[in-house]
């Protein structure tokens, strides 16, 4: 029996849009065999952005560099765009807006400053012989082009050329499996518009989302006067959502750019103004993808669910294919949008996207939103769309960004800049639904749709009613039979939901139950269909072992509702949203926040969503707009703080979520937007210092007077001495006492321990960290808090020390250079000085041969299912390491291993290619470990293997060994040693642990194996 992999999810750069085949189109590598492990079919959770609206696949633009280095660039220019000009040149006098003014290009000092970038600009290409291709000069100063490796490299050398930089493309990050987009209806090709809909996910009286109310007064805590500009892939003009005629507000320089099925109308004061850059797009890609419109018009749905999620009016009620959903309101209702289309089908350049931002700025926008990021986070601090967010951050632009959807890998942060408000998402509605099985068993997942009356049903896995070679396993179309489903639920492996709903409706089945044997994400979409989503990997497991026990004679009972155990509790981190810290600097911390983002109901565009003209998405793109729209209200209600000062008071109001407190996952925590008007203290950089961290190199950043200290590889055998300064922005003098918690183990000290403020004032206190008795090259986290009378101001503290390993993301358990072989070991000391070790030589793993009977050929991991051994070890307290080891001499199985603690996952090894699997644990707890040996593809009615195990005690005496190191260390360089046996070994590997210690203090060193073959 074909069985499906293990479903890997690939957060890619998405529309919203689902991925699967185009139809008609079967997945390559099709057949029985490829639903064992070892297949390299990935599901992507939202598709990609090669979907066209139609569903079909599009092709992306060309990449923007070829491998000669020819292609296309963006030249930043030395001297200050508009935003950053003070002065200087002769004859031209200063541009940038004082602070709480926007900038006005109309002016006269503007337009001569302009021309003479202008004049520069035309004389640097024109020296290069370089045709520019898009001009750029409020928030960034320079140009796109295309050049040749030698154009790009004369450039470089010129003095008047600041960076030359390869265009990048991005996309939107997007978590939804959102629906297959829809053909266009109505005239021209554009759906008629729509008559009730929703905008986002919480519905929200306005200046106070979370509670439905009646519309308010337009006034600062609804945003009035705030226009909010929205960088994504355009708008859906006819939405309820936007149905407003509003004057533009004072100050506004903006347009409304017309083009295909978008007319001058569309620019009705709500959307007060629209504009596209496609021309990046257009030079590689040659024209817009298939179903998109070469104007503002959102083909896609995402930009309009954020425009309306930050700023959509408020609606009594939204129907959802004929459900209500209830009330809902922008975060800002009252606020304006204006429109900057940079993406096309969901991707788009940066040459696009900074044309956009400097567009938006010269507009006169309030604030920012940029719900576009990176496949895996940024790589490279001061990137040119950063820099153009510096420069609109300057000018007194708040920005808020998409911090991205990869949760399940450590720090792979977008948008880190320490001026850009990085937003992760968070869980805070229930949304569950109910399935129990015919032996009792009650599982508790995800749904939006309406449940059955909770009658028992028959229950049919999709592999046992359909064509393996038509994915019958993941329900593709046209794999399922009808007689074989009919008046039955179907359970489906993770794939194209809204496919697959669509071949159970059509073959005449009941509901689906949908497993994710990849256990990513829990993430739901309306199919106005029964769908229960189950979304971790132990209840794949226990479904599809029930599955397999029950071919025949499986039933399941569906109802709405749960006992809120599918999320730890709410609000909690969305398991999607990217964790910290920032991967790029050591000194900035990411996220800065986090706020709504599942299951996020809002308004987007019928056209690439079944016709619909709400749906739900979610994902940190959803999260973002929310901060957006708060940031907007903030700045209607205090005009004069600057865009630090909002982001400020957004996260030292925030409060912790449900599950957990590190600030890695949930930053400074889950907003609070009633108490972030009223902050008492903010703590915000000066320009200077950003600038100072924009020009630099290799930038760290803990020096910037940001509310949270980021310390990940800081020398633990030394204090580290910070300073902020806090400003009091109440209406009375205030004294505030600062206090530590969490940090367990550190010690840390606020001086002065309290400050005493007028209003307006400031003052800078010194907090010291030293590691004290914290643990080596792991994060300790907590955080400092100012308390007052009236008001408290909380920043979020990481630090972890620096021992023998820079880790270069989270401490999410995996122990980075912790396994060595002491034939030649290494270490890469975080200090400088003496070096001394220690060892508790060699000790050999224990080998036990094993024998179990096969499970499913291909099967879904699950402890209670055939085909799975479980061997319990106990580990004693003062342990260095356990280690682990499967093996089997058969080359038609695949092995993988699980280590647990009680119910915890502590390591798994589950590699697709080998079954030598090896799971391990760096100074474990002490207490009883099982391990748990799975046979993904059995090889045979028997399965024989051999499973190792080494328990090495920290202050054990092994067989003798001698340590060689140099006796001297010096921080981030490599140093070698080697761990020699002084005796003959037994076969096998065997196991020790060395230790260090530097001026006597000692610092937790490697698990050492080796074979004696390396010694002969």
């Amino acid at each position: 029996m074909a069985i499906p992999t293990l479903v890997v999810a690939m957060i890619t750069g998405t529309t919203g849009v689902a991925a699967s085949a185009a139809p008609g189109e079967q997945p390559a590598n099709s057949g029985p065999g490829y639903f064992s492990a070892g297949s390299d079919r990935k599901v992507t959770l939202t598709g990609g952005a090669d979907r066209r609206p139609d569903g079909s696949r599009a092709v992306s633009p060309r990449s923007a560099v070829d491998s000669t280095g020819a292609g296309l660039y963006v030249v930043e220019l030395a001297e200050d765009p508009l935003t950053r000009y003070a002065g200087g040149v002769s004859g031209l006098t200063r541009t940038r807006p004082e602070p709480g003014t926007r900038l006005d290009v109309t002016s006269m000092p503007a337009q001569a400053y302009r021309r003479h970038l202008d004049a520069q600009r035309t004389a640097v290409a024109g020296a290069a012989g370089v045709e520019i291709k898009t001009a750029y000069t409020a928030a960034f100063n320079g140009f796109s082009a295309r050049l040749t490796a030698q154009q790009a490299t004369a450039l470089r050398a010129d003095k008047r050329v600041r960076a030359v930089t390869a265009a990048q493309a991005l996309g939107t990050r997007t978590t939804s499996p959102g629906p297959t987009a829809a053909t266009p209806t109505g005239a021209a090709g554009v759906a008629p518009p729509p008559t009730t809909g929703a905008d986002r996910p919480e519905p929200g009286k306005p200046g106070k989302p979370g509670k439905p109310g009646k519309p308010a007064k337009p006034g600062p805590d609804t945003g009035a006067g705030m226009v909010i500009g929205v960088l994504d892939t355009g708008i859906w003009p006819e939405s309820a959502s936007f149905a407003k005629k509003m004057p533009p507000p004072a100050g506004w320089h903006g347009t409304c750019q017309t083009g295909v099925a978008f007319v001058a109308e569309h620019c009705n004061g709500k959307i007060v103004g629209a504009r596209y850059f496609a021309d990046s797009w257009l030079a590689y890609g040659g024209s817009v993808p298939e179903g998109e419109m070469l104007s503002p018009r959102d083909m896609v749905g995402h930009g309009t669910h954020t425009a309306s999620t930050a700023a959509g009016l408020p609606l009594p009620n939204v129907t959802i294919d004929g459900r209500r959903f209830g009330p809902v309101s922008g975060v800002a209702p009252d606020a304006q949008i204006a429109v900057y289309k940079v993406l096309w089908g969901g991707t788009g350049y940066d040459a696009d996207i900074i044309a956009g931002i400097d567009a938006a700025v010269a507009d006169g926008v309030n604030v920012l939103n940029f719900s576009i990021g990176s496949e895996l986070g940024d790589w490279e601090a001061n990137t040119p769309i950063g820099i153009a967010f510096l420069n609109a951050s300057l000018a007194g632009v708040f920005v808020a960004a998409s911090a991205g959807n990869t949760g399940i890998v450590s720090g792979a942060i977008s948008n880190a800049a320490p001026w850009v408000t990085t937003v992760g998402a968070a869980v805070t509605k229930l949304d569950e639904a109910t399935l129990k099985l015919g032996d009792g068993t009650t599982l508790v997942g995800g749904s939006l749709d309406a449940m059955p009356d909770g009658a028992s049903r028959p229950l049919v896995f999709g592999e046992q009613a359909g064509s393996l070679e038509r994915w019958a396993a993941y329900c593709e179309p046209g794999s399922l039979d009808p007689a074989k489903i009919k008046g039955k639920v179907v359970a489906c492996a993770l794939s194209d939901l809204f496919g697959s709903v669509a071949e159970i409706k059509a073959k005449g089945g009941v509901g689906m139950v949908v497993f994710d044997p990849a256990g990513n994400y829990r993430i739901n979409s309306i199919f106005n269909f029964p769908v229960v989503y189950l979304p971790t990997k132990k209840q794949a497991g226990t479904l599809f072992t029930y599955l397999m026990r029950h071919p025949t004679d499986a039933t399941v009972s569906l109802r709405s509702g749960g006992d809120g155990s599918s999320v730890p509790g709410i609000p909690s981190v969305a398991d999607f949203s990217s964790t910290g810290p920032d991967k790029v600097t050591l000194g900035v911390f990411k996220p800065d926040l986090v706020a709504p983002g599942s299951n996020i109901i809002a308004a987007v565009s019928p056209a690439g969503n079944f016709g619909r003209d709400y749906d739900a998405y979610s994902g940190t793109s959803m999260a973002s707009p929310y901060v957006a729209g708060a940031a907007a209200i903030l700045r209607a209600i205090h005009p004069d703080w600057s865009p630090g000062a909002v982001a400020s008071a957004l996260r030292t109001t925030a409060t912790d979520t449900v599950g957990t407190s590190n600030p890695l996952d949930q930053g400074s925590g889950f907003i609070n937007l009633a108490k972030a008007t009223d902050p008492g203290l903010v703590i915000q950089p000066t320009a200077a210092e950003l600038v100072t961290f924009s020009e630099t190199a290799q930038p760290d950043g803990k020096e910037l007077n940001l509310p949270a200290i980021s310390l990940r590889e800081y020398d633990g055998t030394r204090p580290v001495t910070l300073t902020r300064t806090l400003t009091n922005v109440g209406k009375a003098r205030e004294t505030y006492r600062s206090s530590v918690s969490g940090l367990d183990d550190m010690k840390v000290s606020v001086t002065p321990a309290s400050v005493t403020l007028e209003p307006g004032k400031s003052a800078t206190v010194t907090i010291t960290v030293r590691r004290g008795n914290a643990p080596w090259d792991r994060y300790v986290t907590g955080s400092i808090t100012w308390r007052g009378k009236a008001h408290s101001a909380r920043i979020p503290v990481a630090a972890r020390p620096w021992g023998i390993s820079p880790r270069p993301y989270a401490d999410d358990g995996e122990e980075y250079g912790r396994m060595v072989n002491g034939a030649f070991g290494a270490l890469q000391p975080g200090f400088t000085g003496p070096l001394a070790g220690r060892s508790t030589g060699y000790t050999p793993m224990v080998r036990t041969a094993y024998s179990m009977p096969a499970g499913v050929d291909g099967g879904v991991f699950d402890p209670n299912a055939t085909g799975v051994k479980k061997v319990d070890f106990t580990v004693p307290a003062n342990t260095a390491g356990i280690v682990v080891e499967v093996n089997t001499d058969n080359p038609n199985a695949n092995l993988d291993l699980y280590l647990y603690k009680g119910d915890t996952l502590i390591h798994r090894s589950d590699r697709s290619w080998t079954s030598a699997e090896q799971a391990y644990k760096f100074l474990p707890e002490p207490g009883r470990y099982t391990a748990y040996v799975f046979a993904q593809v059995p090889g045979g009615p028997v399965v024989n293997f051999e499973l190792g195990h080494a328990i090495i005690g920290r202050n054990a005496t092994y067989s003798a060994a001698t340590l060689t190191v140099p006796r001297t260390a010096e921080r981030g360089m490599s140093t070698n040693f080697t761990l020699k046996p002084n005796t003959p070994l037994p076969e096998g590997d065997v196991w020790g642990y060395t230790e260090w210690s530097t001026n006597g203090t000692v610092i937790p060193g490697n698990l050492v194996y080796t074979r004696r073959d390396a010694w002969e």
